[in-house]
């Protein structure tokens, strides 16, 4: 499996990011972006024509605990979901908390 996980500060770099990405064979729809705020990254995504994490990367079981759990938890389940371990995807939280943006690249998802 093939995972990438980015950082960046902010669309400008996330934009470059993709488009590398892109270059290195992953599609737009291999291609996750998230932001703390929801509303910011359903745009950014929508932006970009990059994938939301969905039913068919979580499953619907976790898709509906998510609805429940604090935005920090849904965060890091739909990370998980698309890749990162456990701890990776606790360690990306922390840089969405600091209003980056994580990318986080899955050919196998």
């Amino acid at each position: 499996m093939t995972t990438v996980n980015l950082t960046v500060e902010n669309v400008r770099q996330a934009k470059k990011e993709v488009e590398r990405l892109e270059l290195q064979g992953f599609t737009r729809d291999q291609i996750y972006i998230f932001a703390h705020s929801k509303k910011r990254g359903e745009h950014i995504s929508e932006a970009l024509d990059t994938e939301e994490v969905g039913m068919s990367e979580q499953g619907f079981i976790d898709s509906m605990k998510n609805m429940f759990n604090s935005r920090g938890d849904e965060l890091r389940n739909k990370m998980e979901s698309v890749g990162l371990s456990a701890y990776e995807a606790d360690r990306a939280e922390e840089q969405l908390d600091r209003g980056r943006l994580v990318i986080i690249a899955n050919k196998h998802v």
